[in-house]
């Protein structure tokens, strides 16, 4: 298609825009449509059928006509189908449908089939694994909350969280649970929430419901917007028989919305009750010491009295033997010194001048002090003094002889 050209001086009538968007269009040809029927109207009289066809993952909805020999079997609001149809510009109006000449609704098995290969290609990329998944926290500040207006979800999670924990603050979002724009509503509550800084943990509830009911909670783009989320996510989806993707995919999976409510806050009744036994067992602990500290401390001065008489009698005796042992070796060592006092004594007296007098010798000195040893020492009529063993006298000498004289 050749460009068109225009000016401000030479501009082109609408009808030729309207006509270039047509033929273009046109030149589509027929394609293959995926979607969910948002509304079918038949009208009395009137051989076309008229849809509104939703995609089943962003809010984008387009008319559908097809005569009435198409539908081969009845077709339902809320309706998975595939069709073939072909491109169809409405110049006079400026808007555009599809004319289908084939319309295939999507069975149950085929749903299942796909919510399948998803889900194993969801866990090829670990999307489901442990270590992904956050833990949620004890006490929140703020639970978010996604769920149907007025449903009974909403109403279970709230009463039983307020039952549990009076005062639980709750930012609630309400959207659609099914039907086509169920995924895109969720996508933005979730953002919402995950950006407030005092939501701490995030539940998604809806009731129980067909697999078509609860196809929104296996969808591709749901489930990854919630793996990218910083806040922690509680699926709590349908009964405990349902079990769509998002539980895989979530933080932590319930059975029910009541079952979220006794996961989320703690039984604030059960933890004071805790609370209180576990006072009441420390209290008991520390009577129990108390009183085993108090008997022992009863029997403390008589044991103390009997452990002193004991050290002290064992003292004593240990004293007596270490004065008799060291007497013992007193008296030995006395005797030991004695007898070397006597041999000294011994020989001290044996070798004295005193002994040498009483074996009869003398000692003689002159009147000047000095010791006569020799005979020549002396003088005649010189007067000497002499020691003999009893005592000392003077003797006059009268003459000397000489050894050998």
């Amino acid at each position: 298609m050749s460009k068109l050209e225009s000016s401000p001086e030479a501009p082109l009538p609408l009808r030729r825009i309207s006509q270039a968007i047509s033929d273009w269009i046109g030149r589509l040809g027929e394609v293959w449509v995926e979607g969910q029927v948002a509304q079918f109207v038949r009208r009395p009289g009137v051989s076309t059928y008229f849809l509104t066809l939703r995609d089943v993952d962003a809010n984008i909805s387009i008319q559908v006509t097809c005569h009435r020999s198409v539908l081969v079997e009845p077709l339902a609001e809320g309706s998975r189908v595939v069709l073939r149809a072909r491109p169809d510009f409405y110049a006079e109006r400026g808007t555009l449908s599809l004319r289908a000449t084939e319309i295939r609704q999507v069975g149950l098995g085929e749903l299942l089939a796909r919510i399948e290969r998803l889900k194993q290609l969801l866990a090829a990329e670990g999307l489901f694994e442990a270590n992904r998944k956050l833990r949620l926290p004890f006490l929140p500040r703020t639970i978010g909350l996604i769920t149907g207006r007025a449903s009974a979800a909403e109403r279970d999670v709230v009463e039983n969280t307020l039952r549990r924990l009076p005062g639980a603050v709750f930012a609630i979002e309400n959207t659609a649970t099914q039907g086509s724009t169920a995924v895109t509503e969720i996508i933005a509550a979730l953002r919402r929430l995950d950006a407030r800084p005092d939501v701490d943990v995030i539940v998604i509830a809806r009731g129980g419901g067909s697999v078509e009911d609860l196809l929104p909670f296996s969808n591709e783009g749901l489930l990854r917007a919630v793996s990218q989320l910083r806040t922690p996510v509680v699926s709590a989806i349908g009964h405990e028989t349902d079990q769509p993707l998002l539980d895989l995919v979530a933080d932590l999976a319930v059975s029910t919305p009541t079952d979220a409510a006794k996961r989320i806050v703690p039984d604030l009744l059960a933890e004071l009750s805790q609370i209180a036994d576990a006072r009441a067992r420390l209290r008991a602990s520390v009577h129990r010491r108390l009183d085993t500290e108090a008997q022992l401390m009863a029997g403390l001065p008589q044991r103390l009295r009997q452990g002193l008489g004991r050290l002290i009698s064992a003292g004593s005796e240990e004293c007596e033997r270490a004065v008799h042992r060291n007497r013992n070796t007193l008296a030995g060592l006395l005797q030991l010194a004695e007898a070397d006092t006597a041999q000294l004594l011994a020989r001290v007296v044996s070798l004295s001048p005193q002994a040498v007098l009483n074996r009869g010798y003398a000692v003689l000195w002159n009147s000047d002090g000095e010791l006569v040893r020799a005979a020549n020492q002396t003088s005649p009529d010189e007067l000497l003094q002499v020691r003999v063993a009893d005592g000392e006298f003077s003797v006059l000498v009268t003459g000397s002889v000489a050894d050998g004289g």
